[in-house]
């Protein structure tokens, strides 16, 4: 027998399990470090209560540009939850179009309840068959709302013959308003980090979620700095239709960003079709500045030869390649929050900055591809990896300074 989400009776008043339950939500539970944990403990404390729960599965939607959302399965025995991460576009398809997830996100279910013990195909849900064949019993899914309509969801199954008894279903009703609460508020924490952590760096983002966000602050640090700009842009944004250009700066981009965060630098902004990124120093003590000097250099040898295959396919399909510049150099930079009193922003400046710009400045005029300062080639002259790809080529001389500047080229 199917039981549709109607027909079961409204739940009578919560028993007084609720009130502890929700107290701990309130006063622990909003301290958790993530939803992963919040679920493993509230499980654990709905069997404290007496909650006969075998199975739990909370999907809560994020706002990420790549994740639709979390999905979170507590299973009772299992010695971990398991996560599984759903990207945007998985709502399309059909397990999840079948699913209870779907009719309690986008189409508005408040909630359902299956007696699984008592029901037989054909199944309502796919999940319904296979829980029941699993041993389970019963099986209820619920909404749950944040503030402004934003909808998710969580179910419950058991396997304790005769499923859940009407005090159960009523508990895990009562404790929804202070669930959503929680997870609310471990949503916008991680919404934030992830915010910071797109559009200004994790580092950066970790700096500004610990209070770092006075404008004037900041720190003067050592780092490696790493500028590079496309070769012959303008003549290609003037003629490429809005989205082919996009889709050129947005590979591109992958190409170098990528890589400086693989070797553990960090992007601190994109200008135009320019990349600023730096690479901190850790110290000669323990050989921390040539390592962070080589990681740059290997950095830029990843990019290139993606930016190389890249290349390669827009060539077969007749498209446009791309050119760049690439310069290193290291200095001492304020590395801080900067701006109006309205709109600030992290970021290194210095006379290092100046000549990493102008140094990249070279790549286009000497017609090279990598460029480094003497400063950075001394970093790496004891290095066996680095010491062979830097090849000095003279002095030469920048804007903005009297006398030439030593330069030497990386050749990949």
């Amino acid at each position: 027998m199917t039981i549709s989400p109607t027909d079961h009776a409204a739940p009578p008043a919560p028993s007084h399990d609720a009130a502890s339950v929700v107290g701990w939500l309130l006063r622990e539970g909003r301290h958790a470090p993530d939803a992963e944990s919040l679920v493993e403990d509230f499980c654990a404390r709905l069997i404290a209560a007496g909650v006969p729960l075998a199975r739990c599965v909370l999907a809560l939607q994020l706002l990420h540009p790549q994740i639709r959302s979390m999905v979170y399965f507590w299973r009772r025995g299992d010695p971990a939850i398991e996560v599984v991460t759903a990207a945007h576009g998985t709502e399309l398809l059909e397990p999840y179009r079948t699913s209870t997830f779907a009719a309690l996100i986008d189409e508005g279910a408040d909630g359902m309840r299956y007696p699984l013990e008592r029901m037989e195909a054909p199944w309502p849900y796919p999940v319904l068959g296979e829980l029941r064949a699993a041993g389970l019993t019963d099986y209820a899914a619920m909404a749950v709302l944040f503030a402004g309509g934003r909808r998710n969801a969580v179910t419950f199954a058991t396997d304790r013959p005769g499923g859940f008894s009407t005090a159960d279903l009523a508990l895990l009703d009562a404790l929804l308003p202070a669930l959503g609460t929680v997870l609310e508020t471990l949503a916008l924490r991680r919404l934030a980090a992830t915010v910071l952590d797109t559009y200004v760096g994790r580092k950066t983002g970790a700096r500004i979620l610990s209070g770092d966000i006075r404008r004037g602050t900041g720190a003067d640090v050592r780092a490696v700095l790493w500028y590079c700009d496309l070769r012959g842009f303008t003549p290609l944004a003037d003629r490429l239709p809005r989205e082919e250009l996009i889709a050129l700066l947005n590979g591109y981009f992958e190409s170098m960003g990528d890589a400086v965060e693989r070797h553990g630098g960090e992007i601190l902004k994109f200008i135009g079709d320019a990349m600023l990124a730096i690479f901190p120093l850790a110290g000669d003590e323990d050989g921390g500045d040539t390592a962070a000097a080589v990681k740059a250099l290997n950095a830029a040898a990843d990019a290139l030869a993606t930016m190389a295959a890249q290349n390669a396919e827009r060539a077969a399909w007749g498209q446009p390649t791309l050119r760049c510049g690439i310069a290193l150099h290291v200095g001492e930079v304020m590395y801080g929050n900067i701006g109006s009193t309205e709109r600030l922003d992290f970021t290194v400046i210095g006379p290092a900055v100046n000549l990493v710009s102008r140094i990249e400045g070279l790549c286009g005029r000497l017609e090279r591809t990598v460029l480094t300062s003497a400063a950075f080639a001394a970093l790496v002259e004891g290095d066996g990896e680095g010491r062979h790809q830097l090849h000095s080529i003279g002095h030469h001389t920048v804007k903005g300074l009297a006398d030439a500047v030593a330069v030497y080229e990386l050749r990949v």
